[in-house]
C-alpha cells in the first residue's frame, strides 16, 4: 500500500489532506493549551476559595479551631491548596510535554511538507514542458508534411502543364524536394523528442512521484503516531496527579474522621463553664406574718431587706451571676473579677502563662548581654563593656516589673483556687470590682463591719433609709457575751482559707450556720460551732435563710 502507486494522479488532494492534518494537529494543541489555562484558573479559584475561608490571625475565629469539627475543616483547607497544587502540575506538564512540543514539531512538519510539495510540483512542471515541447515538435511535424504535400502536387500540376516552361517546372520540382526534406527532418526530430518524452514520463510516473508521495505518506502517518502520543501523554500526566490527590482525599477522611463530638463537647464546658451552682429553690414568704421578712440570697430579687436601698455593682444591682442575670458590661478589669469563677481561673492561669514567657523572653536577654559584655571584658578591643550596662540595667528591671506583675495575677489565681484567703475590700476596689460603694449604707452596718475581716474597711452614711437600725441597739447587742441565734444555714461552693483576722476557713461542701447575712459588702457572718463563727465572701457559699428562724433558732 503506497500513496506512489495507488495514488500517482492524486497530486492536488493529497497536498489539501496534508495540510488538513496539520490543521488537525494545531487545532489539538489548541485544545491542550486551553486546558492548561483552565487547570491553572481552577487551582487559583481554589487556592483563593481555601485562603477566603482561612481562619484570620488574632481573631475570634482563631480561637474557634480548637474544635476538632473545626480543626478538620482548617485540614480540609490546606489539603484543598495541594489539591490545587496538583492542578498548577498538570497545567505544567502539559504545556511542556505537549503543547510545546507540538507547536516545535508543527512548524517542521510545515517545512518538511513544503519541501515534499515543492519537489512535486517541479516534477510535474518539468513533465509539462516535455509535453509541451512533444506537441510544438509534433504540431511542426504535420505542418511540414502538409507543406510537402502541397508542393508535391503542384509541382505535378506543373510538370503536367504542357504550357509551363522547363524553367517553372524545375522550380516547382526544387520546391518540393525541399519542402520533403524539411518534413523528413520534423519527423526525425518528433521521433526524437517523442522517445525523451516517453522516457520522462516513464521516471515521473514511476520513479519521481512514487518517491516524492511515499515521503509525503511516510510525513503524515508520522503526524498520526504523534498525535497519538500526544494524546497517551495526555492521559498520563493526569495518572501522575492521581495518586497524590488521592492522598490528599485521604486526608480530608482522616480529618473528618479525627472529628470527635464529646471532645468539642468538653471544650464547650470549659469556654463557658461559670464555676457557679444552680440556684436553689425560692422560699415562700408569708406575708401573713407580722415580722421583718428578709429576702433568700436565692432569691432573683436584689433587696436587702425593707426599706434597704439597692447596693449598686458598677452602676447594676448585685446579684449572683446566674446564667439568667445580666453580667455588667463595660471595661474588663484587670483581674477579671467580672467573669464567673472558672472563667476567670482560666484568664488569669493565661495571663500568667503569657507573663512567665515574656519573663524568660526577658531572662534570655540578659544571659546573652552578660556573655558580650564577657566577651568585651577578655576583648577589649571588639568593644566596650560599660556600653552594655544600660541595656542590662533596663533588662533587669524590665525582669523585675514582669515578675511583679506576675506575682499579682498569681495572687488573685490563688485566690480563685482556694489557696489564698480572699482580698482584702482595699484590693477589690483597686482591681475595679466596685465602681462605687452604696451612701445609703446604714451607722449599724458600718458599726457591723468593725469585725469584719479587714479591720480598715469604713463605709460612707451619706443619707438614711426606712432600713435604718439604732445603733444603741445593736451595741447592745453586739456586747451580749450569747451566741447570736442562728438565721439560716449555708453550703460552702468554694473552699476558703480564712487566715486574716475575722475571717473563718471553709471546704468546699461543707454545711455551716448563717449568724447573719450579707449587708452589702461582700461578706456573710456564719459559725461552725461554739468557738468557730467569722466571715466569709458571700459569693463562696449558698445561703438559705430560715423564714421563721428569728430568735428561735439558735446554736446548740
Amino acid at each position: 500500500m503506497s500513496w506512489g502507486t495507488e495514488l500517482w494522479d492524486q497530486f492536488d488532494n493529497l497536498e489539501k489532506h496534508t495540510q488538513w492534518g496539520i490543521d488537525i494537529l494545531e487545532k489539538y494543541i489548541k485544545f491542550v493549551k486551553e486546558r492548561t489555562e483552565i487547570e491553572l484558573s481552577y487551582a487559583k479559584q481554589l487556592r483563593n476559595l481555601a485562603k477566603k475561608y482561612q481562619p484570620k490571625k488574632n481573631s475570634k475565629e482563631e480561637e474557634e479551631y480548637r474544635y476538632t469539627a473545626c480543626k478538620a475543616f482548617l485540614s480540609t483547607l490546606n489539603e484543598m491548596n495541594d489539591y490545587a497544587g496538583q492542578h498548577e502540575v498538570i497545567s505544567e506538564n502539559m504545556t511542556s510535554n505537549i503543547t510545546v512540543e507540538l507547536a516545535r514539531y508543527v512548524q517542521d512538519l510545515k517545512q518538511e511538507r513544503k519541501s515534499y510539495f515543492h519537489d512535486g510540483r517541479k516534477a510535474q512542471q518539468h513533465i509539462e514542458i516535455c509535453w509541451k515541447q512533444l506537441e510544438s515538435s509534433k504540431r511542426r511535424f504535420e505542418r511540414d508534411c502538409k507543406e510537402a504535400d502541397r508542393a508535391q502536387q503542384y509541382f505535378e500540376k506543373m510538370d503536367a502543364d504542357i504550357n509551363v516552361t522547363k524553367a517553372d517546372v524545375e522550380k516547382a520540382r526544387q520546391q518540393a524536394q525541399v519542402r520533403h526534406q524539411m518534413a523528413e527532418d520534423s519527423k526525425a526530430d518528433y521521433s526524437t523528442i517523442l522517445q525523451k518524452f516517453n522516457h520522462e514520463q516513464h521516471e515521473y510516473y514511476h520513479t519521481h512521484i512514487p518517491n516524492i508521495f511515499q515521503k509525503i505518506q511516510e510525513m503524515e502517518e508520522r503526524r498520526i503516531v504523534r498525535i497519538g502520543e500526544s494524546m497517551k501523554t495526555y492521559a498520563e500526566v493526569d495518572r501522575q496527579v492521581i495518586p497524590i490527590i488521592g492522598k490528599c482525599l485521604d486526608e480530608i477522611v482522616k480529618a473528618a474522621e479525627s472529628i470527635d463530638q464529646k471532645n468539642d463537647s468538653q471544650l464547650v464546658i470549659e469556654a463557658y463553664k461559670s464555676g457557679f451552682e444552680p440556684p436553689g429553690d425560692i422560699e415562700f414568704e408569708d406575708y401573713t406574718q407580722p415580722m421583718k421578712r428578709t429576702v433568700s440570697d436565692n432569691s432573683l430579687s436584689n433587696s436587702r431587706g425593707e426599706g434597704k436601698p439597692e447596693l449598686k455593682f458598677g452602676g447594676k444591682s448585685k446579684g449572683k451571676l446566674w446564667p439568667f442575670i445580666k453580667k455588667n458590661k463595660g471595661a474588663t478589669p484587670e483581674d477579671f473579677s467580672n467573669l464567673p469563677p472558672e472563667q476567670r481561673r482560666k484568664k488569669l492561669q493565661q495571663k500568667v502563662d503569657e507573663l512567665n514567657k515574656e519573663i524568660q523572653k526577658e531572662m534570655d536577654q540578659r544571659d546573652a548581654i552578660t556573655k558580650m559584655k564577657d566577651v568585651y571584658l577578655k576583648n577589649p578591643q571588639m568593644g566596650d563593656p560599660a556600653s552594655l550596662d544600660h541595656k542590662l540595667t533596663e533588662v533587669s528591671q524590665n525582669i523585675e516589673k514582669l515578675r511583679l506583675e506576675a506575682q499579682k495575677f498569681e495572687a488573685w489565681l490563688a485566690e480563685v483556687e482556694g489557696r489564698l484567703p480572699a482580698r482584702s475590700e482595699q484590693a477589690r476596689r483597686q482591681s475595679g470590682m466596685f465602681d462605687a460603694q452604696n451612701p445609703a449604707t446604714v451607722n449599724s452596718c458600718a458599726q457591723d463591719r468593725e469585725s469584719s475581716p479587714d479591720g480598715s474597711y469604713t463605709e460612707e452614711q451619706s443619707q438614711e433609709g426606712e432600713g435604718k437600725v439604732l445603733a444603741t441597739d445593736f451595741d447592745d447587742e453586739f456586747d451580749e457575751e450569747e451566741p447570736l441565734p442562728a438565721i439560716g444555714t449555708c453550703k460552702a461552693l468554694y473552699t476558703f482559707e480564712g487566715q486574716n483576722e475575722g475571717t473563718i476557713s471553709v471546704v468546699e461542701g461543707e454545711t455551716l450556720y448563717v449568724i447573719e447575712e450579707d449587708k452589702g459588702d461582700g461578706w456573710t457572718r456564719i459559725r461552725r460551732n461554739e468557738d468557730e463563727e467569722g466571715y466569709v465572701p458571700t459569693s463562696y457559699v449558698e445561703v438559705y435563710l430560715d423564714k421563721n428562724a428569728k430568735g428561735a433558732k439558735t446554736y446548740i
